[in-house]
């Protein structure tokens, strides 16, 4: 099978492209810039990773337009593309900011849901979905949307790395007070489930929401870090509204109330229709991260 992949050099495209070769697929970088008509020719399936990923410190003073031009734009030509290349399946790389930022505890995200996006990333990711199955009506190549949680793994970056660095130095984290659940996706399991979008006759025209399938709260995930690592856990218990309080003293509020709120995905609807189960547990998921970041 040949295989189009966009996002090649990124986070998860790096790694992607070892792990399809070694299942025997032939893949394909698709740069962005060049004209890749021609080489859509003869693909089955493409991928697409690449993105203008959610911003920590925006500088463009229109942040909306932006996201829209990569992810909205370059996305639909990108499918429409590939369906007169013949492609018969195009999987989408979407995130879970599609359904909002936050859930109530115990009550996940679903498939199902409203959209509920709040920020330029979130919306233009939304966009893409809409501009997908349009393209998918007019032309019968099949879409499969993935939305993803926050991804972790080796050679991870931002906050996951920041904390794991923390965790590593034995710093104390004020997270034991903070009773939350999020769902996050271990490097491994999503490219076992991108894997199984690819492939599984039953993902054709379908939405899922992918994690580890076991949530942890932030104490939880500084304990299981730890462990991973090697090293002793030194959590102790700051109530939310003290931690937020700080925060805001230093600007840092909204970092915080993310870090206290809770994020769950439901996966339900992978393991019933495509009878997937993540390969790697979490504690596994962290100790390959810890291991080779």
């Amino acid at each position: 099978m040949e295989i189009g992949l966009t996002g090649a050099n990124g986070f998860v495209g790096r790694h992607f492209i070892p792990y399809l070769t070694a299942r025997g697929l032939h893949v394909v970088p698709l740069v962005r810039g060049v004209d890749i008509g021609p080489v859509l020719t003869g693909l089955e399936v493409v991928v697409h990773l690449a993105a203008r990923v959610h911003v920590m410190i925006e500088t463009s003073s229109d942040p909306l337009t932006e996201f829209r031009r990569s992810n909205v734009v370059a996305t639909e030509a990108l499918a429409r593309q590939a369906a007169k290349a013949g492609v018969r399946r195009f999987v989408f790389m979407s995130s879970v900011k599609v359904n909002g930022e936050e859930t109530q505890p115990g009550q996940a995200f679903r498939e199902t849901d409203e959209p509920h996006p709040q920020d330029a990333y979130g919306i233009s990711k939304w966009e893409a979905e809409l501009v997908l199955r349009q393209v998918a009506i007019e032309t019968g190549m099949e879409v499969v949307i993935i939305r993803s949680p926050l991804v972790y793994g080796p050679g991870v970056k931002a906050n996951f790395a920041a904390l794991m660095r923390a965790v590593r130095r034995g710093w104390p984290l004020p997270f034991g007070g903070i009773k939350n659940a999020r769902s996050l996706v271990g490097l491994d399991n999503l490219m076992d489930f991108i894997y199984c979008c690819m492939t599984h006759p039953a993902a054709k025209d379908e939405t899922f929401l992918v994690s580890d399938g076991q949530d942890v709260s932030s104490g939880e995930l500084v304990i299981k870090l730890a462990l991973a690592l090697g090293v002793t856990p030194r959590v102790w218990s700051v109530p939310p509204c003290v931690l937020e309080s700080i925060a805001g003293w230093l600007g840092k509020r909204k970092a915080v109330q993310r870090l206290c709120s809770s994020l769950q995905v439901d996966i339900s609807k992978a393991h019933q229709l495509l009878a997937w189960q993540p390969p790697l547990s979490l504690q596994e998921g962290f100790q390959k991260a810890v291991s080779k970041g």
